[in-house]
């Protein structure tokens, strides 16, 4: 009796694609219909830009220029800060929506289905970068309508910016995704992920790295959001880069590696 033949790698990308596409449609319609804790994790950044803003702006904005207070140029410092700090908020709610589907049984039922494993992975992923280009937008979007402006970017640099936000987003989906898959329930999955919210907080989203005391300030450079946020500063208003965009680079494929090698271990383990 003859053994059937595996599908043609073409038809096995086409099911990969397929099974992909149909598990962000599920994840997406799962926001949907939970949008309290997109809401929630969205209103973090722009409850903080408006108070750095209206409550401390003119302080803030005093320290770093070394003179009088403007505002104005605090709202150019912060925003980038504020850019990527919302991309940290969305991963809280990946974190959780992972744990769910690994403690709820779901996954239990998809390894029975004759669907592509690492489509449930993907699905995931994608559903949580699309969220947080989204939420970057809307928080972007309150950033002009306080006074944000980027007149000196080139549509190159806007493209290079909207990629670098992209990039980041992938990353530390891929590490949220691994946090939410080794949380034993949603609870502790969020509170996992907590620190990719408090990050930005220490670094130089809100004032420069060369203000914190002495001993604070390798901890707050040599972490992945600083770069980051300089690079995006420098896309957008032209300040110096310097090494920032290849240090960034580095840390973005460093933790996508790492977290889709974690995700997949987690993932592929037999059920206990």
């Amino acid at each position: 009796m003859s053994t059937p033949l595996a599908p043609a790698r073409p038809a096995r990308l086409s099911l990969a694609l397929r099974d992909s596409s149909t598990m962000l449609r599920r994840n997406l319609l799962h926001a949907r219909r939970y949008p309290s804790l997109t809401l929630n994790l969205l209103l973090t950044p722009i409850v903080l830009l408006l108070l750095f803003v209206y409550v401390f702006g003119d302080v803030m904005s005093a320290g770093i220029g070394g003179g009088g207070a403007d505002r104005s140029e605090y709202i150019a410092y912060l925003v980038p800060g504020i850019l990527l700090m919302t991309i940290g908020g969305t991963l809280v709610g990946t974190a959780v929506s992972v744990s769910m589907d690994m403690t709820e049984g779901i996954i239990a039922r998809f390894r029975t289905m004759a669907i592509h494993r690492g489509s449930v992975l993907i699905g995931h992923v994608i559903s949580s970068v699309v969220q947080s280009v989204i939420s970057v937008t809307l928080v972007g979007a309150v950033g002009v309508a306080i006074g944000f402006r980027s007149t000196d970017a080139t549509a190159l640099e806007w493209i290079a910016a909207f990629g670098l936000l992209a990039l980041f987003a992938l990353a530390f989906t891929w590490i949220a995704v691994g946090m939410g898959m080794v949380s034993p329930s949603a609870e502790a999955a969020s509170n996992n992920a907590l620190p990719l919210v408090f990050l930005p907080l220490i670094s130089s989203a809100f004032v420069p790295v060369d203000a914190m005391p002495g001993w604070f300030q390798p901890i707050a450079e040599y972490q992945p959001f600083t770069p980051a946020i300089e690079t995006l500063r420098g896309l957008l208003l032209g300040t110096e880069i310097g090494n920032n965009w290849w240090i960034t680079i580095v840390w973005c494929l460093s933790l996508a590696a790492l977290g889709y090698r974690w995700s997949k271990a987690v993932f592929n383990r037999d059920p206990k």
